[in-house]
């Protein structure tokens, strides 16, 4: 019987059996999809028990459902939590952590760049509910931001899409000790590269529907951390605002799990030389990529994470239109706003994933017009370069 001990195995084997959960009635090896809204419970008193909370059982798959718990409890086993809720997107596991744990009154502080989803949250929806929201540029202005107000620290990183690093180990120790919950959101790194909770992150948020998921079919988010703080973003996430994963979701990621140790070494690999590449090219203004010694957070990324990552970013000479141009001349990658995915997806954050963003905020955050973002698939590298060297070609300075 395999132990979910994450002690005992590699990270490989955990991706693999973690969690798992054979059929006993069968033996089938595949995870089983409970694709069920309710669940009988015997009898008069056993219902009663199990809505009290004194006897353990599945109720109604909102609440909790027995393949994504499987998929829940593999997550938390690989980022090295207590306990995990999986979500509906990852911008609803997002938005559970916050709301479950933020009231009126509160204060959060963001530190960094942010995906502009969460940004249009914590900018829009936080404030209407009396949440008090701060960004700082980085940690050394952390320190001084805390007050007696703040309950939250949320850190994204690499962040999305100029791929700064913070560093965790830093934010956790301000954190605690001003007795403030740390979040950190790990999509664009996994479990595979960084885990936040052992630098001393609270919690820890994902879009699984990026490399959790791998495959760009299924959507979905999760939140990992204590068995304290899961319970009460449980409550606002699935059981009151009711985004819960589906089982056919759960299903999908599990299985992407397995092989998530296999494609973040191929995606880090051509990631690093794709960037290399573009960092020599002369129509390159810059490279975004912490693999560079010449990235900003490269000695932090060296320290907490395994490899640097599948996802670059970088600016052309021209502006828009040379970006434009790019983007259109692209044969093998396609033009799509997901990241994680197996397939190599590029986009224009400025128009796109950030366009509500404003204009000011985004040129802050250094998402310019010449901006743009390649999530690195598993393609062969030759063919990866040899269409971003013919979209080069395609370029002019007017």
């Amino acid at each position: 019987m395999f132990k979910n001990d994450q002690s005992a195995y590699g990270f490989r084997t955990m991706a693999i059996h973690a969690g798992k959960c054979a059929s006993s009635d069968t033996g089938a090896l595949a995870l089983p999809i409970y694709a069920t809204t309710s669940f009988g419970y015997g009898d008069f008193d056993s219902g009663e028990r199990r809505f009290a909370g004194v006897e353990r059982g599945f109720l109604y798959s909102r609440f909790s459902n027995p393949t994504v718990q499987v998929f829940e409890q593999k997550m938390a086993l690989l980022e090295g939590g207590e306990t995990a809720l999986a979500a509906s997107s990852g911008m609803a596991a997002i938005c559970a952590a916050l709301f479950g744990l933020l009231s009126a009154g509160d204060e959060l502080i963001f530190v960094g760049t942010l995906y502009g989803g969460t940004l249009g949250v914590m900018q829009t929806l936080l404030p209407r509910m009396g949440v008090n929201v701060l960004g700082v540029k980085d940690v050394g202005e952390l320190g001084n931001a805390i007050t007696a107000k703040t309950k939250l620290v949320y850190v994204e990183t690499p962040s999305n899409p100029t791929l700064e690093i913070i560093d965790l180990g830093a934010v956790a120790a301000l954190a605690r000790e001003h007795a403030v919950i740390s979040i950190a959101d790990n999509t664009f790194a996994t479990p595979y590269l960084t885990r936040p909770i052992d630098l001393g992150i609270d919690i820890v948020v994902h879009s699984a529907t990026k490399y959790i998921g791998g495959h760009g079919d299924a959507t979905g988010g999760v939140v990992i951390g204590s068995k304290q703080h899961i319970e009460l973003i449980r409550t606002a996430g699935v059981k009151q605002f009711g985004g819960c994963m589906s089982p056919q979701d759960a299903f999908l990621f599990v299985r992407g799990l397995k092989t998530l140790p296999l494609r973040m070494e191929a995606v880090c690999d051509s990631a690093l030389a794709i960037a290399q590449a573009l960092h020599r090219h002369p129509l390159v203004e810059q490279v975004f990529y912490p693999g560079l010694a010449a990235h900003a957070g490269h000695d932090i990324a060296a320290r907490q994470m395994k490899k640097f990552g599948g996802i670059l970013a970088f600016t052309l000479r021209g502006g828009k239109a040379n970006a434009r141009r790019f983007l259109n001349q692209l044969m093998v990658i396609t033009q799509a706003v997901s990241v994680g995915d197996v397939d190599s997806l590029a986009c224009h954050p400025a128009s796109t994933t950030h366009s509500a963003v404003p204009a000011e905020v985004r040129l802050q955050q250094g998402v310019t017009d010449q901006l743009i973002r390649l999530s690195v698939g598993i393609e062969d590298l030759s063919d990866l370069l040899t269409d971003i060297y013919a979209a080069l070609a395609a370029l002019t300075l007017e």
